[in-house]
């Protein structure tokens, strides 16, 4: 087996760096889009100070409807749309386009539960002191839910793999993919067993280091 392994580690390497991009990208779009998203899910409630009651409802409805599709026909329904961005429906790169459609609302509903755990108190405090919308969001909403942020950071990161690893069924590269092409087309245990405890070492790491920050912030 580990002569098996050896051989294959040109392969297992390329895949990792694959799936290592596939996550960083839609990762970073989840953040640039979802995070904003998710504070707007929450000011927009009632009660808060940006009240709007169709915004709330019209974005609700919309991250609602991604999320209520399942990874693998959510992966499917968008090649079209892969197609027009990237050029092709294979490869790493194309798999971003889905997995950061799939990511955004998911990470969106976590920042708005991290911002929902805010004392109240402390942002009628704020609006209070006389502080401007944008002003309680830097200042107290951001601060005061970064510890949840990361842990959400760290829960959607994950997602992010498990999701790559379907991916790889319609070619789109990663670890999934060589799991897809060597463990299951051609019955190679060996690659099926390595690419399990990669997969299972690469979450341990992120779930451990997600956990470490996430207490690092937290002044609670």
């Amino acid at each position: 087996m580990v002569e098996a392994v050896i051989a294959l580690l040109p392969e297992l390497n390329k895949a990792f760096l694959e799936t290592l991009y596939m996550v960083s990208i839609s990762l970073s779009i989840a953040v640039i889009v979802g995070l904003p998203l998710g504070i707007l899910l929450f000011v927009t409630d009632r009660d808060l100070f940006l009240e709007n009651k169709i915004l709330k409802s019209i974005l609700g409805v919309v991250v609602n409807l991604i999320r209520s599709v399942p990874f693998i026909i959510l992966l499917v329904a968008l090649l079209p749309l892969t197609q027009l961005i990237t050029g092709t429906t294979i490869g790493p790169t194309a798999a971003s386009v889905s997995l950061s459609v799939a990511a955004i609302p998911f990470f969106a509903r976590i920042v708005e539960a991290a911002v929902r755990k805010i004392d109240k108190g402390v942002i009628e405090a704020a609006i209070a002191c006389g502080a401007t919308p944008w002003m309680i969001i830097k200042d107290v909403l951001l601060p005061e839910s970064k510890s949840g942020i990361i842990q959400g950071l760290t829960i959607t990161t994950i997602s992010l793999i498990g999701y790559s690893a379907m991916a790889g069924i319609i070619g789109g590269g990663g670890i999934g993919d060589l799991a897809v092409r060597f463990g299951y087309y051609r019955y190679d245990n060996n690659v099926m067993f390595t690419t399990i405890i990669i997969l299972i070492c690469l979450v341990q790491f992120i779930q451990y280091t997600g956990d470490f920050i996430a207490k690092r912030v937290d002044k609670r």
